[in-house]
C-alpha cells in the first residue's frame, strides 16, 4: 500500500495566493513566500504552485515568485501555469521546481506530454484536469483557469493524458472547488479506476473526515481555503489520519534539509541502477581518499 500525501495548494493571481469559490470570488490569502516557508514547516508532503491567470494572460508563469518560493521550501514543489514548451519546462524545473503541471497547455498540445516526459521523464510531468459535471451525468473539462469549456469526457482525458507519459494526474472539481462541502468521491473514484498513475484530488474540502474519505479513492488530496484561513493544519490533519489508520508520510526527515541537499528523480529502474552504482563508486573514492590521508 502506498503512503498518502496532504499537499498544500497556492492558487497565485497578481503576485499573491488567492482562493475562491468554483474559480471565481478570488480573495487574498497572503504572500506566497511566506505562506510557501509556513507550509514546508509545517509537514506538508509536497507543495503545489499555481499560476491560476498565466494561460487565460497569454503570459508564462511568474519565474522570479517560483525561484524565491523554491528557495523556501524542501519538499517536492510542483509549479502550474502559463507553460506552453518544453523550454517553459526547463526553466522552471533549473529554478527550483520539481514537477511542472500542464493544463491548457496539454489539452491543445497534447504531443507537449510525451515531449516533456522524454526530455525530463514522466515523474515531473502532472496532467492537472479541472471538471465539472454536466447535466448527462459526465464530466467534462475546461481550459484557462475553468473559463473555457472543451466538451471533452474528463475520463477519457485523464486515459489519454496517461498513454503519452503523464506521471500523475492533478484532478480538480469545479463544483466543489471552495465549497467545503467535501471532495466530488464519484469523479476520484472514476478517474482513479482507469488510470495506473497517482490521482490527485483537489476542491472541496472543509473538515477533517473529508480527507479520509478522498484518500480512500484517491492517492493525494490537495486543500486550500482549509489551511489558508487556518481552520486545520497540516500536522492536527495527520494526526487524524493516522488515529484512524491511513498510511501517511512522515516529514520528520525533511526539517534538516539544507540547500546542500539535493533530490534526485530517476526515469527507470536501469537509471535507478546507473545512478546507485556511481553512488557506491564515489563513495567507494571517497573512503580511498580518507584512508590515504590517514598515511
Amino acid at each position: 500500500m502506498f503512503t498518502k500525501r496532504i499537499i498544500p495548494c497556492l492558487d497565485c493571481k497578481d503576485g499573491r495566493v488567492v482562493k475562491g469559490t468554483n474559480f471565481v470570488d478570488l480573495k487574498d490569502a497572503g504572500d506566497p513566500v511566506e505562506v510557501a516557508a509556513m507550509y514546508d514547516k509545517s509537514g506538508a508532503d509536497e507543495l503545489v504552485f499555481l499560476d491560476i491567470t498565466a494561460s487565460s494572460d497569454g503570459r508564462n508563469t511568474t519565474v522570479d515568485l517560483v525561484r524565491k518560493v523554491a528557495e523556501k521550501v524542501f519538499i517536492p514543489f510542483t509549479v502550474g501555469g502559463g507553460i506552453r514548451t518544453v523550454d517553459d519546462f526547463k526553466v522552471l524545473l533549473r529554478e527550483g521546481a520539481d514537477k511542472i503541471s500542464i493544463n491548457s497547455a496539454a489539452i491543445m498540445t497534447p504531443e507537449l506530454i510525451s515531449q516533456a516526459a522524454d526530455k525530463f521523464g514522466s515523474q515531473c510531468v502532472v496532467v492537472a484536469i479541472d471538471a465539472k459535471r454536466q447535466k448527462d451525468g459526465h464530466w467534462s473539462i475546461y481550459k484557462n483557469g475553468g473559463r473555457v469549456d472543451m466538451k471533452m469526457d474528463a475520463i477519457e482525458w485523464a486515459m489519454k493524458a496517461e498513454s503519452l507519459g503523464a506521471g500523475e494526474i492533478l484532478l480538480t472539481s469545479m463544483d466543489a472547488d471552495g465549497t467545503k462541502d467535501g471532495f466530488d468521491l464519484d469523479l476520484y473514484r472514476a478517474v482513479s479506476k482507469i488510470v495506473n498513475v497517482p490521482v490527485i484530488a483537489s476542491g472541496g474540502c472543509g473538515k477533517l473526515e473529508d480527507f479520509k474519505s478522498v484518500l480512500e479513492v484517491s492517492d493525494a488530496a490537495l486543500a486550500a481555503s482549509i489551511f489558508h484561513y487556518e481552520e486545520s493544519n497540516v500536522q492536527n490533519v495527520k494526526k487524524y489520519l493516522k488515529e484512524k489508520g491511513v498510511l501517511i508520510r512522515s516529514c520528520n526527515n525533511y526539517i534538516a534539509l539544507n540547500k546542500d541537499y539535493y533530490r534526485i528523480a530517476v526515469k527507470s529502474k536501469e537509471d535507478n541502477k546507473i545512478l546507485i552504482k556511481c553512488l557506491k563508486e564515489l563513495i567507494k573514492e571517497k573512503e580511498n581518499e580518507n584512508y590515504n590521508g590517514y598515511n
